[in-house]
């Protein structure tokens, strides 16, 4: 990230100063899809009903990008929303350019510490304090499964481990149909990697490997395996795959066209919306290998460091809304995602996320709960970047040895 100073002379966009109005919360999102939309109304709904002005901030498009060029140039010119949709190391690069405001008050009263994972908490915090709330958790690590396709393949049940799963894709292939539904962009294919590196090498190497970019993990036998595992997945995708949305690819196995897909929890969306029901038109599992392991995604909001006494009020309340129950179970009930807070009732969830939620609390207390890569939680963007381009290479090109793909992608996490 750019320090503020160089981003001053660099961004064009320049916006007056203004002070906030007492007890106006000013929210900088893109949450502009239906059931997105309905989330944040929910929340400024809550805002209102404690007093306070909700002033909204969508910017739609870009998966973000054009919401951060904006308030990078309102940071610049010393009028920051209250809050900002910021997630995973990004929060401690604002953090570092000292314009972040501390939570630990509201933290406190709420109990946070109580109720998040300490890996989650650690994401949210900067030397120790709160700068930001967590909205949710994205399972990143699921395999979602077309329940009739299994049936006439004669598979029974979603595969446990990597072995199980080549031998079902085998009899899925046998009956005429595509084994793996898979979208071939860099995310995508990164998604399915470290699914991969978690089901072979278990949590640990994850961490190693993936998080801390440990050069002997990446360079070890098991990492190996990993792309082993990897390239052999490839096999049983279509040729058609290269640069497919993932939603398309998730149609595939709404359709019956296809047996599987690896991808986060935003593919049940996909099947609610196709009035689809799990457990009885389809299937959700964690990938192989990896049922005590769970991948997350967490959105957060960063929250700014605010002149006007009412405003800071309001900024206060509106981080114990974010983690409170009501906005928790509607937001997430209405994005697909699960809570984050450790204690929730799940009684309005369907089986999917129910499980997420057990598996979420379980691998909070294992050690089973790692961040996903793939998804911006994890590694600084440049070696996240770095590494997918690496993984992408090997997946696209059978002629890169498995040797040769340990090497590359060892050389990428080591970029700074």
């Amino acid at each position: 990230m750019l320090k503020l100073s160089q981003l001053a002379t660099a961004l064009a966009v320049v916006v007056a100063t203004g002070t906030a109005m007492a007890g106006e919360v000013e929210v900088l999102h893109w949450w502009t899809s239906g059931g997105e939309a309905k989330s944040v109304a929910e929340l400024k709904k809550i805002m209102e009903g404690k007093g306070h002005t909700w002033k909204d901030f969508a910017v739609a498009g870009g998966g973000g990008d054009a919401a951060m060029t904006v308030l990078k140039s309102r940071v610049v010119a010393g009028n920051p929303p209250a809050a900002a949709q910021i997630k995973g190391p990004a929060i401690q690069e604002w953090a570092r350019e000292g314009v972040l405001a501390n939570l630990d008050a509201t933290a406190k009263a709420e109990k946070w510490d109580s109720l998040l994972p300490k890996g989650v908490a650690d994401v949210m915090k900067y030397k120790g304090n709160y700068v930001a709330a967590p909205v949710n958790v994205h399972r990143v690590n699921w395999m979602w499964a077309n329940a009739e396709v299994l049936k006439k393949a004669g598979v029974a049940g979603a595969p446990k481990t990597w072995d199980e799963f080549f031998a079902a894709a085998d009899k899925v292939k046998a009956a005429g149909l595509i084994a793996v539904a898979h979208g071939g962009q860099n995310w995508q294919d990164f998604t399915t990697f470290e699914d991969v590196v978690l089901g072979v090498g278990g949590a640990r190497f994850y961490e190693d490997a993936m998080v801390k970019l440990d050069q002997k993990a990446l360079t070890s036998a098991t990492m190996t395996k990993v792309l082993e595992t990897f390239r052999k997945i490839k096999t049983y995708t279509d040729p058609a795959s290269p640069g497919r949305d993932w939603n398309l690819a998730t149609a595939m196995v709404i359709d019956g066209r296809a047996a599987f897909q690896f991808m986060g929890d935003w593919a049940k969306g996909e099947f609610t919306a196709a009035k689809k029901m799990p457990g009885k038109d389809y299937l959700c599992a964690a990938a192989p290998g990896t049922g005590n392991a769970y991948t997350f995604n967490v959105d957060s909001f960063a929250m700014f460091k605010l002149k006007d006494a009412g405003a800071q009020k309001a900024q206060a309340d509106l981080a114990a809304a974010i983690m409170g129950p009501q906005f928790q179970e509607v937001f997430n009930l209405n994005k697909g995602s699960i809570p984050v807070r450790l204690n929730m009732d799940m009684a309005k969830f369907d089986d999917c996320a129910k499980m997420s939620s057990k598996d979420f609390v379980a691998t909070s207390k294992n050690g089973g709960l790692v961040p996903s890569v793939a998804h911006g939680m994890a590694v600084s963007p440049a070696a996240e970047g770095a590494i997918k381009d690496a993984v992408s290479q090997f997946w696209n090109d059978d002629k890169i040895s498995v040797a040769d793909g340990v090497k590359n992608i060892a050389k990428a996490a080591a970029t700074k």
